[in-house]
């Protein structure tokens, strides 16, 4: 008697952590189609579920309530920034690593078009959904403010919380500029350049400079005044204040 042959085991929707991520998607991407074409009061969380192929209560495994839907990447996004900043240079800017790690925000939105201008649309016009934007830029927005903060701390900074706190608006609000810019061309707009140029503003704006050892001595006097005088009252001034080395001297 011969053995028959094994079948290979079927894996289930969602059994592994890529399939999870397609299912969270798919799941979304039905919503959004379902919330434009019936609206969204109308549409319910079993016909997003029958349009994704799923049943209601895989449904609920991903999602606590149907507006959780539309931002179903957020979650991943979040653990990416983290992951950002975990591998990041300790020597490299703060600001530009928190600007690097919300740059994963653009590209998850570029990443997927169609999705993102029908989400922007519908946030546009439906007020409980605007609420849900608005807490999930508020996370992203925390998460931003508390990584600088620790950070700032390790660089001695006596403001780190209130620096940190601001930095991370500001970052947000480039990054919410650029995003909605780019939703309003219909997605034609250059979204990386205008990124860089957003970024760059921020980072220029909170760069610390070096203490500098150089140091102006100032001398005020007529153009009149002989050239011996010039220079008793230079040397006069650079005694009293004792510069360091690199010192400049103008004589006005």
């Amino acid at each position: 008697m011969t053995d028959s042959p094994r079948r290979a085991p079927v894996t289930r929707a969602g059994a592994t952590p890529a399939g999870r991520r397609r299912l969270r998607r798919a799941l979304a991407a039905a919503a959004v189609d379902l919330f434009v074409a019936k609206g969204y009061e109308a549409t319910t969380v079993d016909e997003i579920a029958a349009a994704a192929g799923v049943g209601r209560r895989t449904f609920f495994r991903y999602f606590d309530a149907k507006d959780d839907v539309l931002f179903a990447n957020h979650d991943e996004i979040v653990a990416e920034m983290e992951e950002t900043f975990a591998a990041a240079d300790p020597d490299r800017d703060p600001v530009e690593v928190a600007c690097s790690a919300v740059g994963l925000v653009l590209d998850s939105y570029a990443a997927e078009l169609d999705v993102s201008l029908k989400r922007f649309t519908l946030t546009r016009t439906v007020p409980s959904l605007r609420d849900k934007e608005v807490a999930t830029v508020d996370r992203y927005q925390r998460v931003l403010a508390r990584y600088l903060r620790a950070r700032f701390t390790e660089q001695g900074d006596e403001t780190a919380s209130l620096r940190a706190a601001v930095a991370a608006a500001a970052i947000a609000a480039a990054n919410n500029h650029v995003l909605r810019r780019w939703l309003r061309s219909g997605g034609q707009d250059d979204i990386a350049a205008s990124a860089a140029e957003a970024f760059a503003l921020v980072i220029d704006a909170f760069r610390v400079e070096e203490p500098s050892d150089e140091t102006t001595v100032v001398a005020v006097m007529t153009t009149a005044t002989p050239l011996h005088a010039v220079i008793a009252k230079v040397n006069a001034a650079l005694n009293e204040s004792q510069p360091p080395s690199g010192t400049q001297c103008h004589a006005l």
